[in-house]
């Protein structure tokens, strides 16, 4: 079983109301959000403190009061810089907002086909983006009566505000910037697949099209690890969700995550999460 898919597979909403509301603290499961990248649109509103975010080729931090705006298809994740950071996310299909004979339908369809890509920090721009998001978020976290028309409604004025301000960039796709990151998406879609085999550095390598060097230093660009550092990475975190979710033994588990010799995935989660995987169960049940 994949716990975690580098391109998610998950429906968010359902299929009539494809938009989902994820309130993310210390306590919340995927409170750190590995590397990964989906066909919806996303938006991240950082209530406290601060939070770490790698999006394509461009990694920032985020504080309290900023609303960041995932065009789909981006690769992203990152994490809480400390246990004081909360966060909203909005996961949505923009072709909710596709009506007939709908006034608004070129512009939407214009971000679809990314004839247009909107600023990543709306809030940099407009103060008034701000009580929008909170209005949204408010409306999908008490799903009151009405709550869908709400939601839309932010969305389209959310949307209006971005087309009046001009809070986005005309395409100026780089063709080959773009090949690398379908690339790093491959070396991905194959860690998700393959995490319990062997992996080396030279099969990511020759995946991803490039000589391993190279690949190492374009790798860890983006996500700030070599490609073994975050492959053990990714499977700590697949091993945390296998004890949060399985009755299974701490050996069994190592097992299933790609490591043949327990005492090294012992000293490994250690290194990853401050705590032995006995620790972790405890702090679970």
């Amino acid at each position: 079983m994949k716990y975690l898919e580098y391109k998610e597979r998950r429906e968010q909403g359902t299929f009539n109301f494809p938009i989902a509301f994820y309130h993310q603290t210390p306590h919340s499961p995927r409170y750190y959000m590995p590397y990964h990248w989906h066909r919806h649109y996303e938006i991240i509103h950082i209530l406290s403190g601060a939070f770490h975010l790698t999006l394509d080729n461009d990694t920032r931090t985020y504080h309290a009061g900023d609303v960041i705006f995932i065009t789909d298809g981006s690769l992203h994740g990152g994490s809480p810089q400390d246990h004081t950071c909360v966060y909203d996310c909005v996961v949505f299909d923009l072709q909710i907002l596709v009506k007939d004979n709908h006034a608004c339908n070129r512009h939407i369809q214009d971000i679809m086909s990314h004839k247009i890509t909107i600023h990543t920090l709306l809030s940099e721009y407009n103060p008034s983006i701000l009580p929008v998001i909170d209005n949204l978020t408010d409306a999908l976290s008490g799903k009151r009566t009405g709550y869908e028309f709400m939601t839309q409604g932010c969305l389209y004025q959310l949307i209006g505000i971005i087309l009046e301000d001009h809070l986005y960039e005309e395409d100026k796709t780089d063709t080959k910037s773009a090949e690398q990151l379908n690339s790093i998406k491959n070396v991905l879609a194959y860690i998700s697949e393959n995490y319990y085999n062997n992996i080396s550095l030279d099969s990511l390598a020759k995946i991803a099209g490039m000589n391993p060097k190279y690949f190492c230093r374009y790798f860890r660009s983006m996500t700030e690890r070599t490609p073994i550092d975050y492959l053990n990475y990714y499977r700590i975190e697949c091993a945390c969700e296998m004890l949060s979710t399985k009755d299974i033994s701490i050996k069994e588990t190592a097992i299933s995550c790609g490591f043949n010799d327990e005492s090294y995935f012992i000293k490994t989660f250690h290194k990853y999460k401050g705590i032995t995987p006995k620790q972790f169960i405890k702090t679970e049940f």
